[in-house]
């Protein structure tokens, strides 16, 4: 039985039964406690509790879970996957224990004609919490199950809570026995190891109230509940693998398709090695848990949910290169994966596209990322071996650069170094970290302190009488009140010019640089004839607005009245900047997709910096189209209007809310054009979108790993830079002799010469490169049994290299062991290409050992199959040493051979 039609078997046998069909929530988890829904009951928990009312007496649902503590177990076991899905009937002050059992007995035991599972009732045996004699006599009295078929077991078993007081209650296990050949008969009490008594469904009969909770076992039970609750949860996978007579979850259908395509491309046999078969495993189960996760609009990234996600695709991409595949994987795989999960989940084969490009974009990363770092690794790890010693322990500073400067994610080098018999002192890695991070912290607390004492702020800002009132929404200046002053980072009660200086005022029409908009400039003139030009404006702690400038005439003192003045033109060009940047987010998610979201901003006088993520590059013709869509709508004259109100009620609205802002219970919502844009925020803005006169993308680049950037003009900064293009326009029209509606044509003419002629120049060294292949060939020495080519082609691309050493083996023959090996300098960096045939590798000398070999001593890594490999590295210079140490390689394995 398929699993698609276990899912749909469940789903209709419990809406018989009066359940109403819940959805799946997302894989993301509405408890902040949690990156993922980890259980079927997550969704309801606030039902359980009694927070929310249930709109429904009978709910059942098939949920998408994701749990990856126990990552390192996948494959190894029956049952251990990062995704799964599980079945779950609830009831909320409706039936209890007797009808639980009754529909659990029936679902599984009835018959397939009847819509049902048609398990053997001998296969089955229970659990129940050792004191629920309720329990257990239900089971014999409903089902006929005979005493030594149900098994006592204690609270850390069987007893489930929240961790907190609350509901509570004794469970109920339902186990499948798959028969003597997993092991000794006994029940669930003896088979600990869960291999023959496997747990397929777990029923939970919320029963009581506890508080005093210490730990799992350790409670006090304060009574009954009024309203007594059922959680059951059936794991789908599992019974899928039961009744498809599998040996475990990873070989039903929603997984095994996957295995065989790992297998397809890998040339590997599925069953014939452990090792093979466990990393084929967690590549099925990481894939699919990938694209499910992708789909519910996770992206990668280093930190939460996104790291999980990016640790699960390079778990699979490193998996697929120890099967021996160094070219692209997931291309083969992930369609697979969603060929096998759409009917299930349709959406899925829906949104394929856009889960597709993050994944492949995510492969392409970390594939670079692996060129680079492991051949740092094997370098570190072969340093250490010379040294010998039996406890071999590679330093926390090597793990740190690798993770630092290439991107080396910690435990692939744990999981890297562990398979060459190499530990990783982890623990100075973490102190690395911590002490990076802590800068990091220090340097952004400078920003905004200026490099004065926290403390000094937070003196400050106890003695306010009042918050301090932000007018600049509607004001351009304001009178106001000296109400703290620092020098030096030292309160003072006064300061004389000329100093530098820090002051707050009881209320500012400044605003201070925030969620991406710079600071406002102005001056603060006092009643008593001091001036100060302001020229940044921070909020070192919460709540409290730093002016920070130079004191340049007269004398300041705390309480002094005066007038804060802001510069207008300056105001008014970043409010054009920051609704700018809103108006590009919008015709980003219109026109490229809304999985593009907003990480980071810097909205400067008619200038903007836009990040977003994204798994690939905005095209060219996309960002035109972004552009004339965005001076479009500026056309349109739309109203931009902002709006206080809670946060729930924002978020019902569709206002944009930035991933990892913390925001509080009231929000301030900026709309333009009504509906059209809708995003919280605190910034400035202008009254009318015509009043940004216009917006200039200059480009878009990457500036991290799934983080592209749009820098862009808007205003006088936009009119100028078409000013100056036009001026290039006229230059170049001059130059070429040409008409500007011709000069597209007339560019591209001289780019196609250009490239034809560097075609010419490539084939001309292409020619003379090979031209050496015959000499190459005849003078090529043996070393042992072995003919050996090594050639220095000084400046030389890898194609050309490679048609060189191909060229040479073909000359050679298959009569005997033959080694090439070319290498050159290209772009100012060395190449390396290593082929063998037929012969040589029989004798055990493989391209891609002899590669890396050469890549280390170049600095770099290298890779690829016995026959023929390329490698690389930093350092030209050694070239002649890497192709030398590729023939000694040779005579040491000839000679021990």
């Amino acid at each position: 039985m398929r699993t698609a039609e276990i899912r749909k078997r469940w789903l209709d046998y419990f809406e018989a039964q009066g359940h109403a069909v819940v959805p799946s929530a997302s894989l993301i988890s509405p408890d902040p406690s949690t990156l993922f829904t980890i259980a079927g009951m997550v969704p309801f928990i606030p039902y359980m509790t009694a927070q929310q009312t249930p709109p429904w007496k009978r709910a059942t649902s098939v949920q998408k879970c994701v749990r990856t503590l126990d990552i390192d177990d996948v494959g190894k076991t029956t049952r251990h996957g990062t995704f799964f899905q599980m079945n779950g009937n609830f009831s909320f002050g409706d039936y209890f224990k007797a009808d639980a059992i009754r529909m659990a007995w029936d679902f599984l035991t009835g018959s397939l004609e009847d819509g049902k599972l048609g398990i053997d009732p001998d296969k089955l045996w229970v659990t129940v919490y050792y004191e629920d004699d309720e329990a257990r006599q239900l089971w014999k009295d409903i089902v006929g199950l005979p005493d030594e078929r149900i098994q006592g077991l204690g609270k850390k078993d069987n007893y489930w809570s929240t961790g907190q007081p609350g509901p509570a209650g004794p469970c109920s296990e339902i186990f499948y026995d798959r028969g003597a050949a997993y092991g000794p008969d006994g029940g669930p009490l003896i088979d600990e190891g869960g291999d023959r008594f496997v747990e397929i469904w777990n029923l939970v009969f919320m029963q009581y109230a506890i508080d005093d909770v210490k730990s799992k076992e350790e409670f006090r039970i304060l009574g009954e509940l009024e309203n007594k609750n059922i959680d059951t949860g059936m794991g789908l996978e599992r019974v899928a693998f039961l009744l498809q007579g599998k040996d475990n979850m990873y070989e039903i259908d929603e997984v095994f398709p996957v295995i065989e395509a790992a297998a397809k491309l890998s040339g590997k046999t599925y069953g014939e090695n452990h090792d093979d078969d466990v990393r084929m495993r967690v590549v099925a189960d990481h894939v699919r848990s990938a694209l499910m996760i992708i789909g519910d609009g996770v992206r990668p990234s280093n930190e939460g949910r996104g790291y999980v996600l990016r640790r699960l695709l390079r778990r699979s991409v490193r998996a697929m290169r120890l099967l021996g595949v160094d070219g692209v994987a997931l291309t083969s795989l992930l369609p697979v994966s969603k060929d096998a999960m759409a009917p299930s989940y349709p959406e899925l084969a829906t949104n394929f596209e856009q889960i597709s490009a993050v994944a492949y974009a995510e492969e392409e990363a970390f594939r670079r990322t692996l060129v680079s770092g492991t051949g740092i690794l094997d370098n570190a790890v072969a340093n250490l071996k010379k040294q010998g010693g039996d406890h071999l322990v590679l330093p926390g500073d090597a793990a740190f650069q690798l993770h630092d400067t290439y991107g080396f994610p910690i435990d692939l080098t744990l999981e890297m170094a562990a398979e060459q018999g190499v530990q990783v002192d982890e623990q100075a890695f973490r102190s690395l970290m911590q002490e990076q991070r802590t800068r990091a912290r220090a340097d952004a607390l400078a920003k905004r302190t200026g490099g004065a004492d926290v403390a000094a702020y937070e003196s400050l800002e106890k003695e306010l009488t009042a918050p301090v009132e932000f007018l600049g929404y509607t004001q351009t200046d304001a009178s106001v009140r000296v109400a703290g002053l620092l020098t030096g980072g030292v309160p003072a009660p006064a300061v004389t010019a000329p100093a530098e200086i820090e002051v707050v005022l009881d209320r500012t029409p400044f605003y201070a640089e925030a969620g991406g908009q710079l600071a406002d400039h102005g001056t603060i003139v006092l009643d008593g004839g001091a001036t100060i030009e302001v020229d940044d404006v921070q909020r070192p702690i919460k709540g409290l607005s730093v002016h920070r400038g130079r004191l340049i005439e007269g004398t300041v003192a705390l309480g002094d009245p005066g007038t804060a003045q802001i510069d207008t033109s300056r105001r008014k060009a970043i409010s054009r900047a920051h609704s700018a940047t809103h108006m590009i987010h919008k015709a980003l998610h219109e026109l490229v997709g809304e999985d593009r979201t907003q990480a980071g901003s810097e909205n400067a006088p008619s200038r903007i910096r836009f990040d977003f993520r994204s798994p690939s590059a905005v095209s060219t013709s996309a960002l035109t189209e972004i552009e004339e869509r965005v001076n479009v709508r500026l056309a349109d004259n739309l109203e931009v209007t902002d709006q206080l109100m809670p946060i729930a009620q924002a978020r019902e609205a569709g206002a944009m809310a930035l991933f990892g802002e913390k925001y509080g219970d009231v929000v301030r919502v900026v709309s333009i054009g009504d509906d059209w844009s809708r995003e919280l925020c605190a910034g400035t803005h202008v009254k009318q979108t015509g009043q940004l006169g216009r917006v200039t993308l200059l480009g878009e680049s990457s500036i991290g790993s799934g983080v592209r950037r749009v820098d862009a003009l808007v205003g006088d900064g936009a009119y100028g830079f078409q000013a100056k293009e036009h001026a290039l326009v006229g230059q170049l029209t001059g130059l070429l002799n040409t008409r500007a509606e011709d000069l597209h044509e007339r560019v591209g003419s001289l780019v196609s010469r250009l490239k034809e002629a560097e075609k010419e120049l490539a084939a001309l060294r292409q020619g003379q490169l090979l031209a050496a292949a015959g000499k190459l060939a005849a003078e090529a020495p043996r070393v042992g049994d072995v003919r050996v080519v090594t050639h220095d082609a000084g400046e030389a691309q890898a194609d050309d290299l490679r048609a060189l050493v191909l060229d040479v083996r073909g000359r050679l023959g298959e009569a005997e062991p033959v080694v090439a090996a070319a290498g050159g300098v290209s772009g100012g960096r060395p190449v390396v290409v290593v082929v063998t045939n037929a012969a040589a590798r029989a004798a055990g000398y493989k391209a891609g050992d002899l590669v890396r070999t050469a890549a280390q001593t170049l600095g770099g890594g290298g890779g690829g199959k016995p026959d023929m490999a390329q490698g690389g590295g930093t350092d030209p210079a050694k070239l002649g040493e890497a192709l030398a140490g590729i023939a000694e390689g040779v005579r040491l394995a000839a000679v021990g051979a």
